[in-house]
């Protein structure tokens, strides 16, 4: 899939990242850092334009998470929060989210846009649910999204020939950063129930 999507970024350019950048808000497992990192590389051989490519990967990106923290504050985000917190697969994920944010909102926001990407869906969900304040929300969002962007497409510009390497560097890499987070979390969490049955 992965190789077709390669090939849809060198025939559609800057309409097949936006479209997986938002499309990657809504927990879709769609390689959207990729496409981004595939993105610089062709702005590098002139394939693409940098600016064209930066703006759409942003309104991708801002706007994936704009909608799903709309929709989760005002269609029934609170039962789908519930609902998913009961299923095995996504519940450990879905309480580090949870408590990311209650802790450390629009800070949780932000680095959920690009450092720790996997949690960001489930932050906008949460985010909405709780009713966050909205420009709190946008603020931490646009500047996250900003941070994405700026960080993937410049990698893949100064390093398109070794984009796979990178790639798979990076997905590493901001997969022990969220492991981590979640085990210190989960830590903190199991820590303070112990305390409080004594």
């Amino acid at each position: 899939m992965i190789d077709l999507l390669l090939l849809w970024v060198s025939d559609y350019g800057v309409l097949v990242i936006s479209v997986t950048t938002l499309l990657s808000c809504f927990a879709l497992p769609l390689p959207s850092s990729l496409m981004m990192l595939a993105g610089g590389a062709f702005a590098a051989s002139g394939d693409l334009e940098l600016w064209q490519l930066c703006v759409g990967a942003f309104a991708g990106a801002f706007s994936g998470a704009e909608i799903s923290y709309y929709i989760s504050r005002h269609h029934g985000g609170a039962r789908v929060w519930r609902w998913l917190r009961q299923r095995k697969g996504a519940v450990g994920l879905l309480a580090q989210a949870e408590d990311l944010l209650a802790r450390h909102g629009g800070w949780a926001v932000y680095l959920t846009r690009w450092l720790f990407a996997p949690l960001g869906p489930y932050v906008n969900l949460i985010a909405g649910a709780t009713a966050m304040a909205w420009p709190r929300f946008v603020i931490a969002d646009m500047l996250g999204a900003m941070s994405w962007v700026a960080v993937y497409v410049s990698l893949g510009y100064a390093f398109g020939n070794q984009i796979e390497e990178l790639s798979d560097m990076l997905g590493s890499v901001i997969g022990a950063l969220t492991a981590g987070v979640v085990t210190v979390l989960l830590g903190r969490a199991l820590w303070r129930k112990h305390k409080a049955s004594k």
